[in-house]
């Protein structure tokens, strides 16, 4: 299974538009030192763009050369594109162009699609659509049935916070920030060898 690695987002993170760009690259053979390097140093300098809500990095094997998904979430569109058009990116990517066996690929996807990205073997199907749905209802599940408690003595303080428009927009706010920032992308790691075994199919070394 590919080893992956998450940032902490180092930016107040916006929540009209989520959306998460997926850079794949092969190494050639020989650049693996040097490839990694750059990484931690492309990986650095995203972190500081603003929109930047985090990155991770796995890493597997594909047609024998070191593969590399890297999925970095943005609050929105414009972010992305800022960071996709900058200076900075466009230089670093020019670096690391003699180090690639296919060049810079990169692919834009919602946030949760995200979730179920196939691994960094890009020929990897995306697990069946009840597994998904598996571990979805793990990590909701729980949240719908503690987060009205947990806010139910917040609500009763004020008349206002106890009115049922309002206080289902605020459990329903709560709930979709901490599955889409927090459990989710734990959860996908977590349940990873199960949700990308097949028994028809053998991993490519």
């Amino acid at each position: 299974m590919p080893e992956s690695f998450t940032t902490a987002a180092t930016t107040r993170p916006g929540f009209d538009e989520i959306v998460t760009l997926i850079i794949k690259h092969r190494v050639k053979a020989g650049f693996e030192a040097p490839y990694e390097a750059w990484l931690r140093n492309i990986v650095t300098i995203a972190g500081q763009q603003e929109g930047h809500l985090g990155v991770d990095v796995m890493r597997g094997k594909n047609a024998g050369l070191d593969m590399y998904t890297c999925v970095l979430r943005f609050c929105s569109t414009e972010a992305m594109q800022h960071w996709l058009d900058s200076p900075q990116r466009l230089e670093l990517v020019n670096e690391a162009t003699p180090m690639l066996a296919d060049g810079d690929q990169t692919e834009v996807n919602p946030v949760n699609e995200f979730w179920f990205a196939p691994t960094a073997d890009a020929a990897s199907p995306p697990p069946p659509r009840w597994k998904q749905a598996v571990v979805t209802l793990l990590v909701i599940l729980p949240h719908t049935l503690l987060v009205p408690l947990l806010w139910g003595p917040l609500l009763k303080l004020h008349p206002i916070l106890s009115n049922y428009v309002l206080a289902t927009f605020l459990i329903t706010v709560t709930i979709v920030v901490s599955v889409v920032y927090l459990f989710m992308p734990r959860a996908t790691r977590l349940f990873a060898p199960w949700l990308s075994h097949s028994p028809a199919t053998k991993e490519t070394r």
